[in-house]
């Protein structure tokens, strides 16, 4: 089922289309975040992926642009549009998950919760910067983590989880409003 305006965009089309048959080929679900990470790259920084309208940004925090949900519910398509200095709260997803970069840039922040006594916090465990072409597949538990456009242009991510984002909203199963514990690492540099 096609959300946003997408008749005659045979880029996101082609994508569908690859991405079913991954989910439909692929017997070991643990195999298709990898999958769809490799057949999502080549559409990057494809000018006919999107629409002007599926671009536009949202001057107070990030958009998300739902452009596809398979009528099972088995996945959905999403462009996050990003302004400089936007960043999504602390947060995990509630199932796998791919991401690429369109356009521009995105600084990720991977945490885990540590938990000492009665407090917990977050520690951060690793970061770094995406830039146009960047491919990540993410699998839950364990993919805590936020991110940042870093600018100095607007960014564009297309989003393939494997959820119904129509029904749930988003693809995100928790927000970590924790505080955050400085890496133990970067103190004892």
């Amino acid at each position: 089922m096609l959300i946003e305006r997408a008749s005659g965009n045979h880029a996101l089309s082609d994508l569908v289309r690859s991405v079913k048959s991954v989910l439909a080929l692929e017997p070991e679900p643990e195999k298709w975040a990898p999958s769809v990470a490799r057949i999502l790259r080549p559409f990057l920084g494809n000018p006919g992926l999107l629409t002007l309208e599926q671009r536009q940004p949202d001057p107070e925090r990030y958009r998300q642009h739902v452009l596809y949900v398979e009528e099972t519910g088995a996945f959905s398509v999403v462009a996050l549009v990003w302004l400089p200095g936007q960043s999504t709260t602390v947060h995990d997803h509630v199932s796998w998950c791919v991401i690429g970069v369109h356009q521009g840039r995105e600084h990720e922040v991977n945490y885990e919760v540590v938990r000492e006594g009665e407090s917990e916090y977050l520690l951060p465990i690793g970061e770094s910067t995406h830039g146009a072409g960047s491919v990540a597949a993410l699998e839950p538990p364990g993919d805590i983590h936020t991110v940042l456009n870093p600018g100095p242009g607007t960014a564009i991510s297309i989003h393939v989880y494997g959820a119904d984002v129509r029904k749930l909203g988003s693809s995100i199963r928790r927000r970590y409003d924790l505080p955050v514990m400085e890496s133990r690492v970067a103190a004892a540099s």
